[in-house]
C-alpha cells in the first residue's frame, strides 16, 4: 500500500464518524443534471486538465440551468473513436445523463446537433412532458481515477475501481442471477475533491460518496442494492452516511442539513 494511503487509513481509524461526515457533507457540487461523455480511452490516459470543444460547448449550454459535463470510460459503454489532432471539433460522443426526477437519458452529441441535445437535456432536467427517458433498473457507479489531475485519484480511485470489479465478479460467479448484475461500473475524470479520494458517484440515485477504500466496497454495494434504482428525493436518508458528500438536486446547505437530520433522528 502506498505510504499516503497507509497514513490516510491510520488517520481515518483515529477519527470519529462525526468529524468525518461533517467534513464530507456539502462537498458535492450542486447540480440538477450530470452528463457523462463516453471516451474510448480511460481516465488514466487523460491529461491533467482535460477539455474538448464539444465538452466546453455543451457545458456552456447546460451550466446555466444546473448541468455539469464530464468524461467517463468503461469497457462496456459505447464510445466513438477519437478524431485526430486538429479535428477535435468534429468529435462525436455518446452520452449518458442523469437528472432528478426523470433519471437516465442517453443521446449522441456533436457540433452539428449540440443545440438540439442541449435543449433535450434541459427539458429532461426540468421534467418537461414528452421527453423520453430510460426505464432501466441499471445502477451506474462512477469512480474518479484521473491520476494526472491528482495522484490520490489515480491510486486510491484505481484501487477502489478494481475492488468493485473484483467484488462484482465474485458475486456473479457465485450466482449468475445475483442482484449485482444491474450494476455498471465506469471510471470518470476529475469531479472535485481530490482529498476525498476515492470518490464514487452513484446514479441514477444522485449520491456522491468520498473517502472510499477498497475494504468499504462490499458494504457500499449492499447499501446501494437495497434501494430502488431511481433518483433520491430531497428528504430521503443518505446512502452510506459515513461516506456521503451530497446529492444531485441539493445545495450545499441542504446537503449538510439533511445529514444532520439523519443523525438527529
Amino acid at each position: 500500500m502506498p505510504v499516503f494511503r497507509a497514513l490516510k487509513s491510520l488517520v481515518r481509524s483515529l477519527s470519529t464518524t462525526a468529524i468525518s461526515t461533517s467534513e464530507l457533507a456539502g462537498t458535492a457540487p450542486a447540480h440538477r443534471c450530470y452528463i457523462f461523455l463516453h471516451t474510448p480511452q480511460p481516465p488514466s490516459e487523460y491529461p491533467a486538465k482535460y477539455a474538448t470543444p464539444i465538452q466546453r460547448a455543451l457545458l456552456l449550454r447546460t451550466a446555466k440551468w444546473g448541468g455539469s459535463v464530464n468524461f467517463a470510460w468503461s469497457e462496456d459503454q459505447k464510445s466513438v473513436c477519437a478524431r485526430p489532432p486538429g479535428e477535435e471539433d468534429k468529435q462525436e460522443y455518446h452520452l449518458t445523463a442523469f437528472a432528478h426526477p426523470r433519471g437516465k437519458l442517453e443521446a449522441t452529441v456533436s457540433m452539428d446537433n449540440i443545440d438540439e441535445v442541449g435543449e433535450r437535456l434541459r427539458a429532461h432536467a426540468e421534467g418537461v412532458s414528452g421527453v423520453t427517458s430510460s426505464n432501466s433498473d441499471d445502477v451506474h457507479l462512477y469512480v474518479c481515477t484521473h491520476g494526472a489531475r491528482d495522484c490520490r485519484c489515480g491510486d486510491t480511485g484505481g484501487a477502489v475501481a478494481q475492488a468493485i470489479r473484483d467484488e462484482l465478479r465474485k458475486r456473479r460467479d457465485s450466482d449468475p442471477s445475483d442482484p449485482s448484475t444491474c450494476i455498471k461500473l465506469a471510471e470518470v475524470a476529475h469531479v472535485g475533491g481530490h482529498k476525498y479520494a476515492a470518490n464514487l458517484l452513484v446514479y441514477p440515485h444522485g449520491e456522491w460518496l468520498g473517502e472510499v477504500e477498497p475494504e468499504d466496497v462490499p458494504e457500499i454495494l449492499d447499501a446501494i442494492l437495497a434501494l430502488p434504482a431511481r433518483p433520491r428525493n430531497a428528504d430521503e436518508i443518505p446512502i452510506c452516511p459515513r461516506h456521503w458528500r451530497g446529492r444531485m438536486g441539493l445545495s450545499k446547505d441542504e446537503q449538510v442539513q439533511l445529514l444532520q437530520r439523519t443523525y438527529d433522528t
